[in-house]
């Protein structure tokens, strides 16, 4: 019989407990399941405020988010590619004009190579994780994001936070053209 999975104050502890930088995701994060929350100093997008860290005062929380296996969420989809990123997208849309990404369409609309290389250095010079093992990560998700409030978040979200971020995405997608005809 497998443990019972962590209540949701745990799961919210381990989640405010210790952020790491990114570039030890690799050899920190586990490959386990679970959730995971990003973090930032007040002064990276100043206009989305978030929860902010009860330990580290120049840290509040941007977005949390779940994965199947936390290290490899983590490194391969977060810090490297948009395509497979929520968080990627988001980010790629609130610094557009500020960073002067560029977007095309594969399947999906991404970043071009140079600009999911130079997003990756942003979120490695600003950002910040922490995460919390689970079992089932889906059946405390929204219940985390409700008692955290992440701006990034828009799925269970409200409020100007939300409206900004869904601002935001709609320009990275537009910056992309209209999708190129299958024919």
């Amino acid at each position: 019989m497998s443990p019972a999975p962590p209540p949701i104050e745990a799961v919210i502890d381990a989640l405010i407990d210790k952020p790491v930088r990114t570039e030890h995701v690799r050899t920190l994060a586990p490959p386990a399941p679970g959730l995971y929350a990003w973090w930032a100093p007040p002064a990276i997008l100043p206009d989305l405020p978030g929860l902010p860290h009860p330990a580290v005062p120049d840290l509040r929380l941007l977005y949390v988010g779940l994965a199947t296996k936390l290290r490899s969420r983590l490194a391969s989809n977060h810090l490297r590619r948009s395509g497979s990123s929520t968080l990627r997208r988001t980010l790629a849309g609130l610094l557009l004009d500020e960073q002067e990404y560029r977007t095309c369409w594969t399947d999906r609309v991404v970043l071009v190579e140079e600009d999911e290389a130079r997003l990756t250095e942003w979120i490695d010079g600003n950002l910040s994780v922490s995460w919390c093992e689970h079992p089932t990560p889906r059946d405390v998700e929204a219940d985390v994001i409700r008692a955290l409030h992440p701006p990034l978040n828009v799925n269970h979200a409200s409020g100007p936070a939300a409206q900004i971020v869904k601002a935001a995405r709609r320009r990275y997608y537009d910056s992309a053209g209209p999708r190129p005809s299958d024919g």
